[in-house]
């Protein structure tokens, strides 16, 4: 531990005076290379540090930042958030600081990402940008590593420390009026590979050339993992115990009950290594292996600490992403349908109706049309409307799961009559 650091936190434990405190720190080292139309347009790099206390007098709370770390900015601090918490209003949530946990060991940060040259991110851009211009198209995106570290300390004895390091890099191909992405990220470096990236990017550009116009309709799709994820995230910020006690979502009166499809299962997962795993929350709590939905059947939901009390659960949080995948290919999925779409992302997802569940988006960076087991042309892009937990009802296919975030693993799948209801131009 960084010594400035150490000193810091012993000045608050010395100092502070209220009932009960939480020590928050943050520390993150990042680099940052951004190109745009086949240039590079900035290169970021730098460091940051915050220190945020919490403290309680009985059960009325103050909350005060600082990045500096000097005696006066910490005393500044302590004084900040105690008078906020005297002249508080008494907060009937108020739940006291978590005590000493056993923390998971997990790996999160790797050399190979820490390590990283600015150098040789260049390189990596400079080889994009030369993909790009060898085949007469523009390229933009970025390329970024980071290092970040998080501590809680609370006065009921609660120490965590974690260290994470997490590596991304990400292009957006144009030619005419064809556009494609592709996007890497892993907390470790050393799995990257650009050719692979660059084959994916070419491979998936050239599936785009004379897009013919198709209709809205239910049809089947098959939907790769970084569509997957950006449609699912959106389940997991509402599979919320508290939400769903208090009717605000389509889990109400749900758990324990078969309220997915049957092929379909969600994890927090402290034992797979490709996957960054937090050894603890916002609130200290221990991140544990957590089965969310087992084969379709809505086992638990995440539940902080307050709700926990409220309800005699248990307190979960779910802290990264693993959806367990099966051995079909893309090629084998084609043929399981008369017809289809292959979706590369989504975008623009919003609600439409939360306590239903809906959601409506559009589909982004290429859509391909396939017939009797063969891809046949790219089509314009689509708006969607669709309800997450009734899509896993319709699971006709899975691959295996593969890391699409550093925090969510995924696999592509096979879905029936995925509702679309208009064509967008963008």
């Amino acid at each position: 531990m960084n010594m400035n650091i150490e000193k810091a936190i012993k000045y608050i434990q010395k100092n502070c005076k209220a009932d009960d405190y939480f020590i928050y720190i943050w520390v993150k080292d990042s680099h940052e290379t951004r190109f745009a139309q086949n240039t590079i347009t900035q290169h970021i790099a730098g460091s940051n540090i915050q220190f945020g206390l919490e403290v309680a007098y009985e059960n009325k709370t103050g909350k005060a930042r600082t990045n500096q770390l000097d005696e006066e900015s910490l005393k500044r601090l302590i004084n900040t958030a105690q008078d906020m918490a005297r002249s508080n209003q008494p907060d009937p949530e108020f739940m006291p600081s978590i005590g000493e946990q056993k923390l998971p060991k997990v790996i999160n940060l790797h050399k190979a990402t820490t390590e990283l040259a600015p150098e040789e991110m260049v390189e990596i851009v400079r080889k994009s940008i030369a993909n790009a211009v060898k085949r007469d198209s523009m390229v933009s995106g970025m390329t970024e590593k980071h290092f970040q570290k998080s501590m809680i300390i609370t006065k009921n004895g609660f120490y965590g420390e974690a260290d994470f390091s997490d590596f991304g890099h990400s292009m957006t191909m144009k030619h005419g009026e064809a556009e494609t992405k592709v996007s890497f990220s892993d907390k470790n470096f050393a799995n990257f590979k650009l050719k692979h990236e660059l084959d994916r990017l070419n491979a998936q550009m050239d599936s785009l050339s004379a897009p013919k116009v198709f209709e809205a309709q239910q049809i089947p799709v098959i939907i790769r993992p970084a569509a997957l994820a950006e449609l699912f995230g959106y389940l997991g910020w509402t599979l919320n115990r508290r939400q769903a006690d208090e009717g605000f979502t389509p889990f109400t009166g749900q758990l324990g009950k078969n309220f997915f499809g049957k092929n379909f299962s969600l994890y927090s997962t402290v034992k797979d290594k490709d996957i960054i795993t937090p050894p603890f929350g916002n609130e200290g709590l221990a991140a544990e292996e957590s089965c969310w939905i087992k084969n379709g059947k809505l086992l638990t939901m995440p539940t902080s600490r307050y709700w926990a009390k409220e309800t005699g659960s248990q307190p979960s949080q779910m802290f990264n992403y693993y959806i367990p995948g099966s051995d079909a290919t893309e090629a084998e999925m084609m043929k399981m349908v008369p017809r289809g779409l292959i979706i590369n992302r989504f975008w623009y997802i919003r609600f439409v109706d939360m306590k239903r569940g809906e959601l409506t988006g559009m589909t982004r960076d290429g859509v391909l049309y396939f017939e009797k087991g063969k891809i046949k042309h790219a089509v314009n892009n689509l708006r969607w409307n669709e309800i997450p937990h009734e899509v896993t009802r319709r699971i006709l296919a899975m691959g295996k799961s593969e890391l699409v975030e550093a925090y969510a693993k995924i696999p592509t799948m096979l879905i029936d009559n995925f509702n679309f209801v208009d064509k967008t131009s963008f």
